[in-house]
């Protein structure tokens, strides 16, 4: 039986929080998510952002790259 994530809205404000502060379009971001080896589509990132789809391990490591931050930067305000 496969288990289901439950999306959490936070999650997706929290990326969105992250990648307005270091000034990216979502275009841009995608771009250098590809340069790390993560082929997202910009329709998909948005749809993380969103809370639509549960972003994966290897995005978010990708992200805390490119951001240079701590996870507890992504995961803040999820209890």
């Amino acid at each position: 039986m496969e288990q289901k994530l439950r999306r959490d809205r936070n999650m997706g404000a929290n990326l969105k929080r992250l990648r307005e502060n270091k000034g990216l379009s979502q275009e841009k971001l995608c771009v250098l998510l590809q340069l790390r080896s993560c082929d997202v589509m910009r329709s998909t990132y948005a749809k993380y952002e969103s809370c639509e789809l549960n972003i994966p391990i290897s995005v978010i490591v990708a992200l805390k790259q490119i951001y240079n931050c701590t996870y507890d930067e992504f995961f803040q305000g999820l209890e």
